[in-house]
């Protein structure tokens, strides 16, 4: 098949940055079988999706069914996004939603937009808004249910593309850290209830620069007062200091990242790095953990806040986090960043996935 009938392709993932970089490979699966390929995604999914190889354009709506805070809904939002998908002239298109998501209302509107076919994973009944209602395999990882989809439809990874997440290249950081080698931990999280306490993400710095690690802490502009905090006088406080591409390029750096269930763990996954997933259950491990690198889980996945979806923890005193111990946390780190193999490996307490 010529390039020029190959299929214009649009991908759908309005979610977080997170949820956008765990949508790569599946996007670059579609890539490779399209002749033009957008990703349409929410705000703040938007500057993740510039970084997914494969993707020719982004497009960007905010969706009044998504998000922690979610927009009203509007007529002149809506028409405003069927006169952008209709000028797209999309042959096609692939809705990725979460598992407890539903992909009809964003299918509705690409029908209305004239897009010819569409597909996504449903568990309701889709009338007529999907050509194709996949059914995910049960626990499946949500990167490696979005390539399903993919694969559902006839498109397949480039030969030599091993699945993993990939970003662009990121920029050089060594001007924000300097050239010694450190360990990153990143102590945000949209949702709280994802990340360690304030307070115990400070002794976990200082811990581990009495063991011996240089530590940066990173965070974005309206963390500044939780980093600084964090960093205290044991750590290069990085908070605000980094666009994403720029975060992109202080991970790639790092030995370790030691993050909570958060965008800048799966954005470490996407440059290389081992993580160090700090993970609350309030989503299970099998769907959100760290994909293809070597990382470790920590955290209580019996806790009383498990499957719950909780943004704020529902337990006194956070145990199922803040309960780690120091350490945990610094024989997970040197299990990830002593590990005589280097990086790309499973180690045996946490396996690529």
């Amino acid at each position: 098949m010529t390039l020029s009938r190959l299929p214009r392709t649009l991908v759908v993932r309005l979610d977080s940055a997170g949820d956008v970089l765990l949508a790569g490979p599946a996007v670059r699966a579609v890539a490779a079988g399209s002749s033009y390929t957008a990703l349409l995604c929410g705000p703040q999914g938007a500057a993740a999706g510039r970084m997914l190889p494969g993707v020719d354009d982004v497009l960007t709506f905010d969706a009044p069914w998504v998000g922690l805070e979610p927009p009203p809904v509007t007529r002149a939002d809506t028409r405003r996004l069927m006169e952008t998908l209709t000028a797209g002239r999309f042959d096609r298109a692939l809705v990725l939603v979460s598992y407890h998501q539903s992909p009809l209302p964003a299918a509705l509107l690409l029908k209305l937009a004239g897009i010819g076919r569409t597909a996504a994973d449903c568990e309701d009944y889709p009338g007529a808004l999907l050509d194709r209602r996949h059914r995910r395999r049960p626990q499946r990882h949500e990167a490696l249910a979005a390539l399903d989809l993919a694969r559902a439809e006839g498109f397949a990874l480039p030969p030599g593309d091993d699945g993993r997440l990939r970003v662009l290249p990121p920029p050089s950081a060594a001007h924000l850290t300097g050239p010694e080698p450190y360990v990153v931990l990143h102590p945000g999280a949209a949702v709280p209830a994802r990340a360690w306490t304030p307070g115990r993400a400070a002794r976990a710095v200082a811990a581990l620069s009495a063991a011996g690690h240089r530590v940066v802490v990173t965070g974005g502009r309206a963390e500044r007062e939780l980093t600084a905090r964090v960093a205290g006088r044991h750590a290069l406080d990085l908070g605000g200091a980094t666009d994403l591409p720029h975060l992109a390029g202080v991970l790639a750096g790092a030995r370790a990242v030691v993050a909570g269930n958060t965008g800048p763990a799966h954005l470490a996954a996407a440059v290389g790095t081992p993580v160090v997933s700090l993970f609350a259950p309030v989503v299970p491990a099998e769907r959100w953990a760290p994909y293809g690198v070597p990382h470790v889980l920590l955290g209580d996945g019996h806790a009383a806040c498990a499957q719950t979806r909780a943004r704020h923890c529902p337990v006194p005193g956070h145990p199922c986090l803040d309960g780690i111990g120091d350490d945990e946390v610094l024989a997970a780190v040197a299990a990830l960043t002593g590990h005589p193999a280097g990086r790309g490996e499973p180690t045996e307490r946490g396996a690529a996935v």
